[in-house]
């Protein structure tokens, strides 16, 4: 897509640092009141009070604020800023999206509290992907502060994207299909700080194997075991990763048998498949419908398939990195581009051919780990970028 379809305003990039600067203590309280409400995934009232503590944020902004209520997760929170200046309500808006829940459970805080130190905001959910939230509000506030144009904004907050999106994803494709771009507000990759033009999709199957029980010491020889035929299973799904294709396959979790002197008579493998090209999705799929027992008297099912599209990088997405690229140079600072094998929502909105940049929040290391934390450092430039981004797209 190309960028600059919309007039530039003529304060400059310097200008947008400053004006970032001069917000960031308001920039860090609103994500120490993110990070201080907990939001796993699975506490639909905690994500909710996320929620809340964002669509207040947002009201001074003059937000259309939305809540799609759920039932089993968190309400998907939606927020919508009209167009300023040229661009009117006709204009295709951006989406920024994002998610709220986190994988960290309640009483989190006690061991991880949120805390400003050693260069680095620290915290469960600091880096992905809270910090991403407050800097996407700040920079919409600076953007509509000094009235800056822009087209409309969408931003969707999902409530489930770290357990799979199972509730979040037709909301997704919904309101990307009314969009120009896509920018998704998970961290930046490593230290570096690129952004994301390629994801690997993912996909979760379980090799479930029904035996026969069997006394080990009296019966051996009636019983038939489900552990060995699983092992047996697993030797022949171990082929199916292919490097030089991208494509991986990962028993991650075996369970089976009840004790040591029963023959086993259920086991099951949940296993993890992650692919770099749509069309090896069909691929895998059926390899995995073709196992087939080699002890008859066992029954093997196989269940799930692939959960997110790969977000393959595509001339759209390149166009819009060239773009962030040449915008973070004029800010000061290098801006690389990386693929990375974790998914997140935006595999699914480039994978309906809308261009979908990925990685565009904060800065740091430890997702998903205790040392979880965003570089202090980063905060102000990525946006800035982000802001300019918004403005120039």
């Amino acid at each position: 897509m190309p960028p600059g379809s919309i007039k530039r305003s003529t304060y400059g990039q310097n200008y947008a640092l400053s004006l970032v600067e001069d917000v960031e203590p308001k920039l860090l309280d609103r994500i120490r009141r993110l990070v201080n409400l907990e939001s796993p995934s699975d506490d639909k009232r905690a994500v909710d009070r996320c929620a809340e503590a964002v669509a207040e944020m947002a009201a001074d902004r003059r937000a259309g604020v939305r809540r799609h209520r759920q039932r089993a997760f968190g309400d998907i929170l939606e927020l919508r800023f009209g167009g300023t200046g040229a661009a009117r309500k006709k204009d295709r808006p951006l989406m920024l999206l994002g998610h709220l829940d986190t994988v960290w459970p309640m009483g989190t805080l006690a061991k991880m509290p949120f805390r400003v130190a050693e260069g680095r905001v620290w915290g469960p959910g600091t880096l992905d992907m809270k910090a991403g939230v407050a800097m996407a509000l700040t920079a919409i506030e600076i953007l509509r502060t000094i009235g800056s144009e822009h087209r409309p904004i969408v931003m969707l907050l999902n409530s489930d994207e770290e357990v799979g999106s199972p509730v979040s994803r037709a909301m997704t494709e919904k309101l990307a299909k009314e969009c120009a771009a896509v920018f998704v507000l998970e961290p930046a990759q490593g230290l570096a700080g690129a952004y994301k033009t390629a994801r690997k999709g993912v996909g979760d199957y379980t090799v479930r194997v029904r035996g026969v029980a069997a006394h080990a010491g009296v019966d051996f020889e009636r019983g038939h075991n489900a552990i060995q035929e699983l092992a047996h299973q697993l030797e022949t799904i171990r082929v199916f990763t292919e490097l030089d294709r991208g494509l991986t396959v990962n028993p991650g979790v075996i369970r089976g048998g009840t004790r040591t002197n029963v023959v086993a008579a259920e086991a099951q493998a949940e296993i993890d498949v992650r692919i770099a090209r749509a069309k090896d999705a069909a691929r895998i799929e059926k390899r995995f419908r073709r196992l087939r027992v080699r002890d008859r008297r066992c029954v093997l099912e196989v269940e799930g398939g692939m959960n997110r599209p790969p977000m393959e990088r595509s001339r759209a997405t390149v166009a819009l990195f060239r773009h962030a690229q040449s915008l973070a140079e004029s800010l000061g600072f290098c801006l690389e581009e990386a693929a990375t094998g974790g998914g997140s929502d935006g595999n699914f909105t480039a994978a309906m051919g809308v261009p979908t940049l990925d990685g565009m929040g904060a800065v740091g290391e430890g997702a998903h780990a205790s040392h979880e934390s965003v570089l202090l450092k980063d905060l102000v430039p990525r946006t800035a970028l982000l802001a300019e981004m918004i403005r120039t797209t």
